[in-house]
């Protein structure tokens, strides 16, 4: 492992081509040719204009006079006079060689006209044939496999649409149509010009850098060389030991990258893809609450404890858990949890049943019930009653039939655990799931029409279960399976390309980082109130009551207060973090906030006329010596970039997102790839500091798929109200562990007194760690996670706006870009709809738009609505100006004027793709995990 460094690549599952027959090229030359000539008519009719003036100003005939007059207006206003033949002669009797420029314009003016009038029938000629396009795209297996899971409704109305379309391609579409275009066209471009794992949209492919290797990767064709092995030299040290260091620059950092380098980053993938399709577990979670709502199988299902209770003078102490149902009828759907410390007054009852399921573990509902009635002299309705508020309030629970999160392959895992209970129901209802089990297996290798038959034969089958356990017509997600695709087996690129061309400028990136993650003021806070409670030096042995009194006493208070705060007041001025408890390390952390804004303040008051920006070496430095303080010393990064290869020069990397954490770029898809699991297991205890150990906290049962995955570390925390999924000697109970304060370090380090160690927390799901319950959301602000959007432009004010619209420039370190070139604008200052429009003076708007601001042929666009529900533009959006389509279906969602568009340059464009298959380009994104190694003081290696 110390010569490699892993990734995870994402492969858009469409060429990038695909979209070009979407386009209306003959329609955007004419454009361009109108707006061009447009543009010069006008210029040489204001020096026309200028010439007119003299003649017009030594006239003394009226008529002649005003003849002049109504000439140089029109010319003026770049429109044809009215009576051109008179006009004329007026001007040639006065000035012969003015009347020559002014005939050769008047002839330009109606060849424009002419021009002009063209653009109706080609505009809809074009867009009668990308909307034909668009339907043979409609056909693509896999767009088609996706979108059946994304939106199986949409999936219904296509092949109906494409009958339309077929038999009458001239027809104007109607709303209905219109409707299911856009929409189509939104899945379209998600599956060719982005990179969001779902289904066939995108396809994975492990990999990593190592040295000596040429560019290839395993498919089950085989392996596509793609480039010479490089040069073999020694990786630098840090990159050696696996991460990027916080300290120096990689050897070969600030050499001009040679296109060698560009050849070696390319990777040809193959064109066989293999998915893995699991049920959605919130499926599962509807056939557990049938089968404990039926008071017959109820009495069978075994009871226990809540896990991690305890006494506390009079009273039993324990964590109850809500869970809030997802809404079935969206396409992202997980059931909420929320837990808080419960406390029970002890009674004779519940102090003698607490003793019974002591002594047995556990006991089926109904011989709990029958104990219970037998207890108190009660009637059976009376101990079904007292034990159903039991587990109403979490005290007692049902231990078996919930999704843990090692659960990879969730529905054979619930078969698994009714066969466990031994009753003969049980053993029917496994034996009647055999059959969705068998559609699950085939899904992934069948073709999008026996895929379809499959999710109604498999909605059908989830439908049938649910009424047989008496839960009547029953429920079922909208998205009822979950598809992660393998574009092949395994990458492998060389190190020294990626040193020599992206990490040094990466790494110096990583140093800036913490002042960008919105995790560490909590992190800060969560330390400051342990030390406010036991003192520097101090150490926690009740970390259940530790966590209650945080929130209870301080920090639901403060999420509330810090939820509404804006870093940046409306003169650009940063608004300090809330510190009530007076922390330096808040202030530290505000300082370098504070030093990276004026910085970017500086750079945007100097920038040039380049379009770019460059963060220097110096400014990073300042920024990191002022996160010192709060600097972690075990710093596990995944970055989310894009390699852009332009021909001319080095390759660039474009930085989406940064997190930190442990293996997360691989902990959802690494089940799909033989072997991965196990490799990065090991890698786990490798990259553990000395003396610690890594341990997942899991959060408990799993509500959504994104959180399923392999045994990825050594240990997991088990925490009150959760049930271990490893073995024993591999299970931390929330009881083991005790929280002290490091002196030496000034940080806090959670112990294990089984272990004697240090205990890491790393979180692995893909959902974020602000839906998971109280106390495993805690425990992960001792851990490395972390989230750090990179907003360079936070208080740095925007330039005086052009026709509405205020651009900013691309920003980069080195061969980093940190932002693209962007353009923002209300949705006001866009052109006019096309309601109401020529379809043609419409398309010629957009690109007189795009023109005056200079943007690029293709962009990504964020809309965000305040009135609107939810905000309109979450996710940036692909629009493609020379695409009529592309337009309207962009124009559609707009829904006020109030509306904020920001346009993003497309980067890497279709030109700069290094990923590429027998189709064609494809986009792609990295995701990288970097390591910078822990060395002493800091309780570092």
């Amino acid at each position: 492992m110390g010569t490699t460094m892993p990734f995870m690549l994402r492969v858009a599952g469409l060429p990038v081509d695909s979209v070009r027959a979407l386009r209306c090229p003959a329609s955007r030359r004419w454009a361009d040719d109108v707006l061009a000539e447009t543009e010069r008519l006008a210029a040489e009719g204001t020096r026309l204009g200028d010439l007119l003036h003299g003649l017009i100003g030594h006239n003394e005939d009226e008529s002649s006079r005003r003849l002049l007059l109504a000439l140089r207006r029109a010319v003026f206003n770049n429109r044809l006079p009215g009576e051109a033949s008179s006009a004329l002669a007026q001007v040639r009797a006065h000035d012969p060689d003015t009347a020559g420029m002014l005939e050769n314009w008047v002839a330009d003016r109606r060849a424009l006209d002419a021009r002009r009038s063209e653009g109706a029938a080609l505009v809809a000629r074009e867009t009668g044939r990308a909307r034909a396009a668009l339907g043979r795209l409609a056909g693509e297996p896999r767009l088609r496999g996706g979108l059946l899971l994304a939106s199986p409704t949409l999936d219904a109305q296509l092949d109906e649409w494409r009958g339309r379309l077929a038999a009458d391609p001239d027809r104007t579409p109607g709303k209905r149509d219109r409707k299911i275009e856009r929409s189509l066209l939104a899945y379209l471009y998600r599956t060719a010009c982005k990179t969001s794992p779902f289904s066939t949209f995108t396809g994975v492919v492990p990999g990593e850098f190592a040295v000596g290797e040429c560019a290839k990767v395993e498919s089950a064709a085989g392996e596509f060389a793609v480039a010479e092995p490089a040069e073999e030299e020694p990786a630098p040290k840090e990159w050696a030991q696996g991460g990027s260091g916080r300290g120096g620059t990689p050897a070969g950092v600030g050499e001009d990258p040679a296109s060698g380098a560009r050849d070696a980053l390319a990777v040809h993938v193959g064109d066989e893809w293999t998915g893995r399709a699991r049920l959605n577990v919130a499926a599962l979670g509807r056939l557990a609450d049938a089968v404990t709502a039926d008071p017959a199988r109820r009495a069978d299902l075994p009871l226990a404890l809540a896990p991690g209770w305890g006494r506390v003078g009079d009273r039993v102490r324990y964590v109850r858990r809500w869970v809030t149902s997802g809404d079935e009828d969206t396409a992202v759907t997980f059931d909420a949890v929320r837990d808080r410390l419960f406390f029970l007054r002890r009674s004779g009852t519940l102090e003698r049943l607490i003793a019974l399921l002591e002594e047995r573990g556990s006991l089926r509902h109904g011989e709990l019930a029958a104990w219970l009635a037998a207890d108190r002299e009660a009637t059976e309705a009376e101990a079904e009653q007292y034990l159903t508020a039991l587990l109403d309030i979490g005290m007692v629970q049902v231990p078996g039939l919930r999704t843990a999160v090692h659960d990879t392959d969730p529905l054979r895992a619930f078969q698994d655990s009714l066969r466990l209970l031994g009753s003969d129901w049980a053993t029917g209802l496994a034996e009647r799931l055999d059959t969705p089990l068998s559609r699950v297996d085939r899904f992934a290798a069948a073709t999008p029409g026996e895929r379809r038959e499959l999710l109604h034969g498999l909605r059908n089958d989830l439908h049938g279960v649910q009424t047989e356990l008496g839960a009547g017509r029953g429920r079922v997600p909208q998205t009822v399976l979950y598809e992660d695709v393998a574009a092949g087996r395994e990458v492998r690129l060389p190190l020294d390309a990626w040193t020599r061309s992206v990490a040094g400028s990466l790494g110096a990136v990583e140093r800036v980082l913490p002042a960008f993650d919105l995790t560490l003021p909590q992190r800060i806070t969560f330390k400051g109130f342990f030390l406010a409670r036991h003192g520097r030096g101090g150490r926690c042995d009740d970390l259940l009551k530790l966590v209650h009194d945080f929130h209870e006493d301080f920090f639901d208070q403060y999420l509330s207060f810090t939820s509404r705060r804006t870093p940046f007041d409306a003169e650009g001025r940063y608004v300090p973090e809330e510190n009530w408890l007076g922390l330096p390390e808040l202030k530290a952390l505000d300082a370098a906030r504070q030093t990276f804004a004026e910085g970017m303040r500086g750079l945007w008051e100097t920038r040039g006329s380049d379009g770019e920006l460059a963060v220097g070496e110096s400014l990073l430095a300042e920024v990191a010596a002022e996160l010192e303080p709060v600097a972690p010393s075990f710093v596990p990064l995944s970055h989310h970039v894009q390699l852009a290869v332009p021909r001319d020069g080095g390759p660039l990397a474009v930085l989406n997102r940064s997190y930190g954490g442990v293996s997360f770029p691989f902990s959802r898809f690494a089940d799909c790839f033989e072997g991965l699991e196990d490799r990065l297991l090991r890698r786990s205890v490798e990259l553990c500091p000395d003396g610690a150990v890594l341990a997942e906290v899991t959060g408990g049962p799993v509500t959504s798929n994104l959180n399923l995955h392999g045994r990825l570390t050594e240990y997991e925390i088990v925490c009150p109200g959760e049930r271990a999924t490893l073995p024993e000697p591999y299970s931390l109970h929330l009881d083991d562990l005790h929280l002290v304060h490091d002196e030496v370090g000034d940080r806090l380090v959670l112990r294990s007194a089984r272990l004697g160690r240090e205990v890491v927390p790393v979180y692995l799901g893909y959902l974020v760690p602000l839906a998971l319950p109280e106390l495993p959301r805690t425990l992960l602000l001792l851990s490395p996670s972390s989230m750090s959007p990179l907003n360079v432009w936070g208080g740095v004010p925007g330039g005086d706006p052009v026709g509405g619209v205020t651009r900013r420039p691309r920003v980069r370190h080195g061969s980093v870009v940190l932002s693209r070139r962007s353009w923002s604008a209300p949705a006001s200052a866009l052109p006019p709809p096309g309601r109401g429009r020529t379809q043609e003076e419409w398309f010629l708007g957009w690109h007189s738009f795009r023109r005056a601001h200079r943007l690029p042929d293709r962009v990504f666009v964020t809309v965000t609505d305040g009135g609107a529900r939810g905000a309109t533009g979450a996710k940036p959006q692909y629009v493609d100006f020379d695409s009529p389509l592309s337009l309207a279906a962009f124009e559609a969602t707009l829904r006020t004027a109030e509306a904020r568009v920001v346009f993003r340059e497309m980067l890497p464009d279709e030109n700069g793709l290094h990923v590429s298959s027998a189709r064609g380009r494809h986009v792609a994104e990295l995701a990288v995990e970097t390591t910078a190694v822990p060395t002493r003081p800091k309780g570092r290696r």
